[in-house]
């Protein structure tokens, strides 16, 4: 009892810490107009070269603690009429799109690298997954038009959830060296549907429940209750769960808020606005405090070609699929393929690969956290 009660204290005073500096780092970057997540990552960085022990994250504590605080509050303030002006587009560019990364990126990590293929697919999975939570953050303060925060959001919300179902896939037939078209599509649907599914039941269940309680604290419960289980549920039925907890958060975002007193909308607002931040900062600095610098040297050459195949493939997705949207403009369309960025995701992707891939792992590795520095 007294061990759990030493770690947990250890845990409290490492996240303090953390947000210690997030805090100071957000100060200081909005004052000289930086973006504050790169600063972030610097410091990140900065803090492994002064410290002799290793820092390391389990993608668990990634997907299931970090990631549906993001993903909740970015589903829970988008309207379903502002997505359904281009809701076929960001589902092109979320499915199509996600195959498309992963098949050009797989090939060119092949053929540049000498990577297997079967390896080279799982990577080209597990970068297909997009987060702009800080180019979305610049919008904000930028006052970017609201269409282009919805299709630069709503792609990456749902192909979050069909990146992680395609890197089970590609993890599958790596490991198994067999391939059955119709079975992986057929896994492919079940898992992808199955999420959105319970999420849709969920956010229903939490929206008719606020809207028979008149308690802003009860209701803000409700919806991290909603947020957190929605993942868990979901992968307890081997389902997305981060797709479950997109269409949570849609579900709740639309129908919930009717049943919501004014002050119960600001106060909801307010806290996940507040959640999103504090799980946003915790990731960047993940991000330089597990980066390996010299692994990152020894590999700068696949690093390198990583980048390239991930530029080329977003150039064929976003100019490829953009032509079916009505009306998109085309500097719009320059700012969606530079808004591509990869993030929390592709670290918990990258972080679940088994060791028994060996030394390929630390390559995959390597390039992974290289692709998103």
């Amino acid at each position: 009892m007294e061990e759990l009660a030493h770690t947990i204290l250890n845990a409290e005073r490492g996240i303090l810490l953390l947000l210690i500096i997030a805090l100071v780092v957000s100060v200081v970057a909005r004052r000289f107009r930086w973006p504050y997540t790169v600063g972030l990552v610097i410091i990140g960085l900065g803090m492994t070269f002064f410290s002799s022990d290793s820092f390391s994250v389990s993608p668990e504590l990634i997907l299931g603690i970090l990631v549906p605080p993001l993903i909740f509050e970015a589903a829970f303030h988008i309207r379903v009429d502002d997505l359904r002006r281009d809701f076929w587009l960001i589902m092109l560019l979320a499915i199509p799109g996600v195959i498309i990364t992963t098949l050009m990126v797989g090939g060119m990590i092949s053929w540049g690298t000498g990577i297997a293929m079967p390896l080279a697919l799982v990577f080209g999975s597990l970068v297909a997954a997009t987060d702009p939570v800080a180019v979305v953050a610049l919008f904000k303060q930028l006052g970017v038009p609201k269409r282009l925060q919805i299709l630069m959001e709503g792609e990456s919300l749902f192909n979050d959830g069909t990146a992680i179902v395609m890197f089970g896939l590609m993890l599958q037939i790596a490991a198994s060296g067999q391939f059955d078209v119709a079975e992986s599509i057929a896994t492919f649907l079940r898992v992808a549907g199955g999420g959105v599914l319970v999420g849709v039941i969920l956010g229903m269940v939490a929206s008719q429940a606020i809207g028979r309680i008149d308690d802003a604290l009860v209701e803000t419960a409700i919806t991290t209750i909603l947020a957190f289980g929605a993942y868990l549920v979901g992968e307890e039925l081997h389902v997305s769960g981060v797709l479950a907890v997109v269409a949570a958060g849609i579900v709740n975002g639309n129908v919930g808020p009717r049943g919501m007193s004014p002050t119960t909308r600001i106060v909801v607002g307010n806290f996940w606005e507040y959640g999103a931040f504090l799980a946003n900062s915790l990731i960047f600095l993940i991000i330089g405090l597990t980066t390996d610098v010299q692994i990152l040297i020894d590999n700068w050459q696949a690093i390198g070609v990583a980048i390239l195949a991930i530029l080329a493939a977003r150039l064929v997705s976003i100019y490829g699929f953009s032509i079916f949207g009505r009306d998109i403009p085309g500097k719009w369309r320059h700012v969606m393929y530079w808004g591509g960025l990869r993030g929390a995701i592709v670290l918990a992707l990258a972080l679940s690969i088994p060791e028994s891939f060996g030394a390929d792992r630390e390559r995959l590795l390597a390039m992974a956290f290289g692709v998103v520095l």
